[in-house]
């Protein structure tokens, strides 16, 4: 058995054997067999959190999606940021004849065919991306959304070199990596810290030889950390919301209310043009969001009309009610859920799958919510000085 790629650890009168893969790489899955049937480990530990397995498992996950549940809940922009994710991985499949996370499945079925313990090893995706969420501020946010959703529309080709490269990366961090150069910060919660988790799930493993399936990436980090003891409530904790963002979300409306109303007191003619002008460039803003989703007609005038009101209340969002009246016309069937797999490879896909398009309409009204609320928001101000 050749021992490239593989790093044998003694700890405590028990061995760990830390296998690091390729996300994209057939001879990965190849070895990830070799090794466990081999060793005959107590335990295998997968690079995998409850839901990703779940995925993988569960052939019929999708189906089961409640989309007016996930707009309610206010996870629209997570879903679709893994679908482009999704989508990434498919471009990579077609175009070099592989498929990203197989070594993970061969991990599942080398350890149900041995008795080993399967143990998911990996940090919650959503904990993650909280917490890469919570730690990038407003510019970053819009810049990682940006980034992933214009992750859809890339048709470039992946190079051997890139390719090389992202054999020596996980699947989540490949995506990001390019964000990572422009915010450090985000090594800590997208590698650091789940190294951190990964070395303690692994050390807890049952059994004296424990087998470890994961990204290459890892491995430098586990072998250091797992000499270590690591908190896992700490590390699986959600970052505390920080006030700023509420405090700005009501000072904004409250700020327009009062110079509208002052206006309107003092000069009720600027007052009406004040007005005008706040619905004109928050109502078109986030309805020509839903237009570039190719939303229904319906849904694009709900937009307008309540794109508004909701950014003077920040617990609502323009893009949830254009998103549920699309979601009533244009319900997705069972059919759209089998096809997400296939569609999001592509934009067409995108556009055309009722689903994604759903999610797209939330996210793009809400942007253009956003930014009329901006520039309606400075019209606003303008007119009020000048006409005090």
């Amino acid at each position: 058995m050749s021992e490239e790629n593989i790093t044998r650890l003694y700890l405590d009168d028990k061995e760990y054997i830390l296998i690091g893969t390729a996300h994209v790489s057939k001879h990965s899955a190849e070895q990830v067999k070799e090794v466990i049937e081999q060793e005959k480990p107590d335990s295998v530990c997968i690079e995998l959190d409850e839901q990703r397995y779940q995925s993988i498992v569960d052939g019929n996950k999708w189906q089961e999606t409640d989309i007016f549940k996930v707009i309610k809940e206010k996870k629209a922009t997570l879903l679709l940021m893994n679908l482009a994710i999704s989508s990434f991985q498919r471009r990579m499949a077609k175009q070099f004849g592989i498929n990203p996370g197989q070594e993970m499945i061969q991990g599942i079925k080398s350890a149900e065919a041995t008795g080993a313990n399967l143990v998911l090893a990996d940090r919650n995706i959503q904990i993650t991306f909280s917490r890469i969420w919570g730690g990038i501020g407003l510019k970053g946010k819009a810049t990682l959304l940006m980034q992933v959703i214009g992750s859809i529309f890339s048709k470039e080709s992946i190079t051997e070199e890139e390719l090389e490269r992202m054999k020596s990366q996980d699947t989540i961090n490949t995506i990001l990596s390019e964000f990572t150069e422009s915010f450090p910060r985000l090594k800590t919660p997208l590698i650091d810290e789940r190294d951190q988790y990964l070395a303690q799930k692994i050390k807890e493993a049952p059994g004296k030889k424990v087998v470890a399936v994961l990204g290459a990436a890892h491995v430098p980090g586990i072998k250091k950390e797992i000499k270590k003891d690591h908190d896992l409530e700490r590390l699986s904790e959600r970052p505390p919301k920080s006030k700023v963002p509420k405090i700005i979300g009501w000072s904004i409306p409250v700020l327009i209310i009062a110079l509208i109303a002052y206006t309107f007191f003092a000069n009720p003619s600027a007052g009406w043009q004040q007005t005008i002008s706040w619905v004109i460039w928050n109502g078109s803003l986030s309805a020509l969001g839903v237009v570039i989703a190719l939303g229904h007609p319906l849904a694009i005038i709900t937009a307008f009309i309540a794109a508004p009101i909701t950014s003077l209340n920040p617990l609502i969002a323009a893009g949830w009610f254009a998103g549920i009246v699309q979601a009533f016309i244009r319900r997705p069937n069972v059919r759209d859920f089998e096809n997400l797999s296939e569609d999001v490879f592509s934009v067409k896909g995108f556009w055309h799958n009722k689903v994604t398009r759903i999610l797209l309409i939330v996210v793009l009204a809400n942007i253009g919510s956003s930014l009329g609320t901006f520039i309606g928001g400075a019209d606003v101000i303008r007119l009020f000085f000048q006409n005090m």
